[in-house]
């Protein structure tokens, strides 16, 4: 009984990981890894210690460049940490206008916290854009991988 409760378990995890993905609050392909890794021990030996430590890296370099793309592609587009955070400020408040908020929220913020700074509308479009290419990048990774993730959980439980 207590193997189909963690099996259960590693259900919902790899489903809150896909949600995670694209839900900034929750790291998304960690908490899939998480599931993954109990689907591992509990499952019926679908997932191989390879597979395992793939996922693992794989989770690790996804997440490591979560954090690092916006920050570079920003800057990158000559952007300041204004854009920086006013994408991060777009999507939060896109988040309650889905699904159309999540795509334009961070475009938006960008443009606007990086106008704020600079005070130049054309640079500001540049960062802005920079800035969207980043989120759809990391987004698109970290669901990619989640989903991934998920299915081979549900493979191994099912």
């Amino acid at each position: 009984m207590l193997i189909y409760i963690l099996l259960f378990v590693a259900f919902l995890l790899a489903l809150i990981g896909v949600v995670g993905a694209i839900v900034p609050a929750l790291p998304g392909p960690p908490v899939s890894f998480a599931a993954l890794l109990i689907a591992y021990f509990f499952g019926d030996g679908e997932i191989t210690a390879t597979t395992l430590l793939v996922m693992f890296v794989l989770t690790v370099v996804v997440t490591v460049f979560d954090y690092v793309a916006p920050v570079w592609l920003t800057k990158l587009g000559g952007g300041s940490k204004y854009a920086v955070w006013g994408s991060t400020v777009g999507l939060l408040v896109g988040l309650f206008f889905m699904p159309l908020g999540l795509l334009l929220g961070p475009l938006v913020g960008a443009f606007v916290g990086e106008l704020w700074h600079n005070q130049q509308a054309g640079k500001a479009v540049r960062v802005a854009m920079m800035s969207f290419i980043a989120f759809l990048l990391t987004t698109g990774l970290k669901l990619i991988l989640s989903v991934v993730m998920m299915a081979q959980v549900i493979f191994a439980t099912f």
